[in-house]
């Protein structure tokens, strides 16, 4: 890498001595690597893509399922779908669902949440009841992907 003279004191800096600067600056950068924990790995349906973390796009939201307290059966399935409002991400991204009881309920606990479709737009989930009682509940989504 280059070295700079420092100037002498009183000296007017003019454009080459500037040059130097930004030149040698810039072989310093470039030698410079980021740091690996900077990094994010996402699956996509093109192989795993490393992109910068600040570069990866994380979506959090959440869909009410029954907002009060509601009677649920057995085998009672519900389709919902969550539309990502911040734009598309590049592949569909990676998505997590967890369900939320929102007031206390009688065996609406007995449930399951399936993510049935994952687009670069929407996730589209089921949520299907096997106990017998009352329901309150919504369901937290986290998506992680590529933005376009």
């Amino acid at each position: 890498m280059a070295k700079i003279p420092t100037p002498d004191r009183g000296q007017p800096l003019d454009v080459s001595y500037i040059y130097q600067m930004a030149t040698a600056i810039n072989e310093l950068s470039s030698q410079v690597s980021s740091p690996t924990y900077k990094y994010a790995s996402v699956d996509t349906s093109s192989g795993t893509q490393n992109s910068l973390i600040s570069n990866t796009k994380i979506v959090a939201g959440s869909i009410d399922i029954y907002s009060t307290l509601t009677d649920v059966s057995p085998g009672l399935a519900i389709d919902k779908s969550y539309s990502f409002n911040t734009g598309e991400f590049k592949y569909p991204p990676i998505v997590t669902a967890s369900p939320v009881l929102t007031s206390k309920s009688e065996n609406g606990s007995d449930l399951s949440v399936t993510i049935k479709q994952i687009t670069t737009s929407r996730v589209d989930l089921t949520v299907t009841f096997f106990g017998t009682g009352k329901a309150a509940l919504k369901v937290n989504l986290i998506a992680i992907g590529l933005p376009l």
